[in-house]
């Protein structure tokens, strides 16, 4: 599934475009945490963390990739050679051998934008949602619970202003809202049930918020990517009516999701905190 639609522009440069980023300004360049990358535009799992490496180029960088994830080509310069995700040509950078850096003598610099790194040691494939279910930091807290999903993280969507802030989005004059990105493993999860839980974890029937958080930026929405997440997403209402739900889930396609300030990302995890108006309900159970 490709996600170009909501990457940012720095990220769009890098992707799309070729573009490289500052050495050592990459958000992995000295991560060392067990895991994944994925590719940032499509989801497939490109690199596992145990054949990243400390080369001191300002990059991150790998000597082996997963069989099969990373194609080569020549690079437009005639000396090096570009690699690319194999199933949606996403940039990544460039691959350099005979460095003699580890026994494999091989050297993937990667651009760290171009990637999303998971805490999985198995994942082969991913797939995303973005959803607006009132204050993000209670989406997200209830989105880290369930079983398959590999990352989530908060940001503003739906807007007009680039780059927003916090402070401008609670002003109500960005039209964006407090959204919540979260990537999942294909293999344990399906968008369907991703779906499915968001429902249960927020009012979709509120029309003016969630619970005592009003306003624009805490409207119910779901940002589909094309028109399968779309029919999923009717289908699941569909269900809800049947049940007497009135929902008021606004459905829009995705735009750029500009993620939030650090501070808000895995906020009550942080703060020792619980959410105070987010709570899981059975909504689909026959009554």
């Amino acid at each position: 599934m490709l996600k170009t639609t909501s990457l940012m522009p720095e990220a769009r440069k890098i992707i799309c475009e070729k573009a490289t980023e500052y050495p050592g300004t990459g958000e992995y360049t000295d991560l060392d945490i067990p895991g994944t990358y994925l590719c940032r535009q499509c989801g497939l799992a490109l690199f596992r963390a145990e054949h990243k490496f400390h080369s001191g180029c300002g990059w991150p960088s790998f000597d082996a990739e997963i069989p099969g994830a990373v194609k080569r080509e020549a690079d437009l310069d005639g000396r090096r050679t570009e690699i690319l995700c194999s199933r949606c040509n996403a940039h990544l950078g460039h691959v350099f051998q005979g460095e003699g850096y580890t026994p494999l003598n091989t050297r993937h610099c990667v651009n760290s934008l171009a990637l999303d790194f998971v805490e999985s040691l198995t994942v082969e494939d991913s797939c995303e949602a973005i959803v607006a279910g009132g204050c993000f930091w209670g989406m997200e807290y209830y989105f880290k619970k369930l079983p398959g999903v590999l990352k989530s993280e908060v940001g503003y969507t739906g807007g007009e202003t680039a780059s927003p802030t916090y402070k401008q989005v609670c002003s109500h004059d960005t039209g964006h809202f407090e959204a919540v990105r979260v990537v999942f493993d294909t293999a344990l999860l399906s968008y369907e049930q991703v779906i499915k839980y968001f429902f249960e974890i927020h009012d979709p029937t509120q029309v003016d918020g969630q619970g005592p958080d009003l306003g624009s930026q805490y409207l119910s929405a779901i940002f589909y990517y094309n028109q399968e997440q779309l029919e999923v997403v009717k289908k699941m209402i569909a269900l809800l009516e049947e049940r007497g739900y009135a929902i008021v889930t606004l459905l829009k396609a995705a735009e750029i999701f500009w993620r939030a300030e650090d501070y808000h990302q895995g906020y009550y995890s942080k703060n020792k905190k619980l959410p105070y108006c987010h709570t899981w309900q059975d909504r689909f159970s026959v009554k």
